[in-house]
């Protein structure tokens, strides 16, 4: 499933990542088009495509709708998150033409035909061994095929500077404790995918980064994917960030009142995610 910055660390919430990659995929249409219109450059026409970490769906019913010809397998460790992926499916009318598979990547690829193209999107640094998922991926596509790898790169930005309480800053410092226990969980965050596709085999690698800066007006979702995004990662700041910080952070999260997030009318979407594009000889 898609994990990146929006997945907590423990047992996990089902309803509140599928929430929250479901408003990923609903405020950053633009970026989705995009890419997928990059991806076609380099495999226009593909028949049968992997989404490897499908979570709830969402790239694999865009694959979809950007190759009408080709076969989408979803492919997710979750059967709890691959039945919203069916759902969206079966709602969409494209049964026939895409599958879910429940396998864990870090157990072992499973038995499928040979892919014109895999699609990785936000999934690759959650991997035990991304290396080993690699070769596997390269041996899983058949010769001319393309991996799309999409990664994390500037993570998404909400608030102004000055909130009007607290400290000027507190999504900078909070962005900043976030990477840090990243740098602990994940060490592949950020990774520059490029020199591991190469050492798996891939040729061809071409890199983009697409910018998820959007202009007013905003998307109606908006406040909600800020605020439900900045929720999951609230508890992993206890013990790093100040305490007026996160009085500060608390006060955005509620429900009610002025300095709500869901109530106030300054906020903006900014970030970016990375791309690599990679050939099979």
């Amino acid at each position: 499933m898609p994990h990146d910055h929006l997945h907590d660390h423990g047992e996990p919430d089902i309803a509140g990542m599928a929430e929250l990659v479901d408003l990923d995929a609903e405020v950053m249409q633009h970026y989705v088009s995009d890419v997928m219109a990059w991806v076609a450059t380099a495999m226009p026409h593909p028949q049968r495509v992997l989404d490897v970490g499908a979570g709830t769906g969402t790239g694999s019913v865009a694959l979809a709708a950007r190759f009408g010809s080709a076969d989408i397998t979803a492919i997710d460790a979750s059967d709890d998150m691959l039945q919203r992926a069916r759902a969206k499916i079966a709602e969409r009318g494209l049964g026939d033409r895409v599958r879910t598979v429940v396998a864990d990547l870090d157990a072992g690829w499973p038995h499928l035909p040979p892919a014109d193209l895999i699609w990785a999107s936000l999934s690759l640094h959650h991997m035990a061994d991304p290396q080993r998922v690699l070769a596997d991926a390269h041996r899983a596509l058949r010769p001319g095929g393309v991996l799309a790898v999409l990664e994390m790169g500037r993570p998404p930005r909400f608030l102004p500077d000055d909130l009007g309480i607290g400290r000027p800053g507190l999504e900078e410092r909070v962005h900043d404790a976030v990477a840090a226990t990243h740098a602990e969980s994940m060490p592949t965050m950020g990774t520059d995918w490029g020199p591991r596709l190469r050492t798996a085999g891939f040729t061809a690698v071409d890199t983009r980064e697409f910018s998820l800066d959007l202009e007013p007006p905003l998307p109606p979702a908006t406040s909600r994917y800020a605020a439900t995004y900045l929720s999951r990662v609230r508890p992993r700041l206890d013990g790093r960030l100040a305490d007026d910080d996160l009085a500060t952070l608390d006060t955005l999260l509620a429900d009610r009142g002025p300095h709500s997030i869901v109530e106030r009318g300054d906020l903006r979407v900014t970030g970016s995610r990375s791309g690599w594009l990679a050939r099979k000889d």
